[in-house]
């Protein structure tokens, strides 16, 4: 795998998306679907799926691609291959929040190494670059040329006053009581994968994740708080959490940056 090629495809491919993505967004209306498991899906999570999916399978031919929106994708066995979600936070969408994302990934061997994190109505921009290491982009965005870059990395945590992110949309009980073992100045709601991109950029310390999710709501988030120094781990024992599982689904988690003294659940 080239990386740098793979880089300027996914890098261009989510902008793509996302102007796509956001001309439906600023449209007076659009139209919002129910999937088999009662999740939403807009004309948006649609359109983004098919064109960064056309346009992976031109350039990347021999790897096989998973993605949200293809359920016959969802039975692909492999230790390396390209995840999609085209639109995360679909509800931040319908509610006209903001906090979506549009996220592609590379896993290679179970693990995410490289990725892209585009917020196109919060107009921010996370990804690796071609030796892995994360990077934000600032705006405006151009398909065919970067702007300036800078290198993002993790905070050095106080673990007396910790910064925490968690869900906007599926905050519950055990997430609020898990937080409360740690000593907490602040925290923050954010909306999909912009979760990890705040422990990735060091505005916050950690992200705990107790509540449903995919691969590919986390595996391009992953990829980008890896290459700026954090970690993603199981949030029952602690070891890394692997992709590549049976069916793309996660177990509980927790993002954070190396330092925090974690917590056992």
């Amino acid at each position: 795998m080239n990386y740098s090629d793979l880089m300027t495809v996914l890098r261009r491919l989510s902008i793509e998306a996302g102007d796509k993505i956001m001309e439906i967004y600023n449209a007076d209306d659009f139209e919002v679907k129910t999937k088999s498991d009662e999740s939403p899906v807009t004309e948006a999570d649609e359109a983004a799926d098919a064109l960064i999916s056309a346009g992976l399978r031109e350039a990347f031919p021999d790897v096989p691609l998973v993605t949200e929106e293809q359920a016959a994708s969802h039975s692909i066995d492999a230790r390396t291959f390209l995840i999609v979600d085209p639109l995360d936070g679909t509800k931040e969408f319908i509610n006209r929040r903001g906090d979506f994302t549009v996220n592609i990934a590379l896993v290679e061997d179970g693990v995410p190494t490289r990725g892209v994190v585009y917020a196109p109505a919060r107009e921010r921009m996370f990804y690796t670059n071609s030796v892995g290491h994360s990077v934000e982009e600032t705006g405006p965005f151009k398909v065919d040329t970067k702007g300036e870059t800078k290198d993002i990395r993790v905070t050095e945590p106080d673990n007396e006053a910790l910064m925490v992110v968690a869900s906007k949309s599926h905050r519950d009980q055990a997430t609020d009581d898990y937080i409360s073992k740690y000593n907490v100045k602040d925290m923050r709601s954010a909306g999909s994968s912009l979760k990890f991109c705040l422990v990735a950029t060091g505005e916050a310390d950690i992200y705990p994740r107790l509540g449903r999710t995919m691969e590919w709501d986390t595996a391009a988030g992953h990829a980008v708080l890896a290459g700026a120094g954090g970690q993603v781990v199981r949030f029952d024992d602690h070891t890394p959490l692997a992709y590549g599982k049976d069916g793309f689904a996660n177990c509980f988690f927790i993002a954070y940056a190396p330092g925090v003294d974690l917590k056992q659940g």
